[in-house]
């Protein structure tokens, strides 16, 4: 579904080339839990903004169901990561605002009934009204995973998304996360005892997948 080939990310620092990624090449099957595992500046994170679309690789191909993300229009890859993939970060990125069912549905009413089964079915049912400030971190990022599932998309992208929880409240996210997803799952850490359940590891240290 998702394939990388020969792909990198080059940043210029200062009139010098430091690589994120050098030359990945790997996919992403449908319904797939994949891991990416690496120390904090071995660009685990460069490598999933990459395959979301979010950064362009400086050389190689990101394909997402054959079509090449590098020729997309913004307004395509927008599109995109609207309505096919699911994001998930270390931070909830909540607005502080809108209450928690708010945050989820962003205004597309439509999806109030299907936003507050989802709170239901992540044991926040009767937190939908509540404000940002008003919930735990663990309550935030269930909060998330509910908007990063609401339009059933298929690949969800998480960004270190326990870093900032206690170890059991970082596995129960984990959990909730895999057992509803529909799609495929990449997620960035750099706790092995967070990814017991995936499918495949990738091991990154300085831009190279091992």
């Amino acid at each position: 579904m998702i394939e990388a080939k020969n792909a990198g990310l080059v940043y210029s620092d200062h009139g010098k080339e430091v690589f994120a990624c050098r030359d990945i090449t790997t996919t992403i099957s449908e319904h797939e839990f994949v891991a990416v595992l690496g120390p904090s500046g071995s660009g685990k994170s460069s490598l999933l903004y990459l395959l979301s679309g979010l950064k362009q690789p400086t050389h190689g191909q990101i394909l997402f169901q054959n079509d090449d993300l590098a020729k997309m229009t913004d307004a395509q890859r927008s599109h995109l990561r609207l309505n096919e993939f699911g994001f998930l970060f270390q931070q909830s990125f909540l607005l502080g605002y809108l209450n928690a069912l708010e945050n989820i549905v962003l205004h597309r009413t439509e999806r109030v009934s299907a936003a507050n089964d989802l709170l239901d079915t992540l044991g926040i049912g009767d937190l939908g009204h509540r404000f940002p400030h008003e919930l735990s971190g663990g309550q935030r990022q269930r909060v998330c995973i509910a908007r990063a599932l609401i339009s059933n998309p298929k690949v969800i992208f998480a960004d270190e998304p326990t870093a900032s929880l206690d170890h059991a409240t970082g596995l129960q996210v984990v959990e909730l996360l895999n057992k509803h997803r529909k799609g495929a799952l990449v997620m960035v850490t750099h706790d092995e005892s967070m990814i017991t359940a995936a499918n495949r590891v990738l091991r990154i240290e300085e831009g190279v997948v091992g």
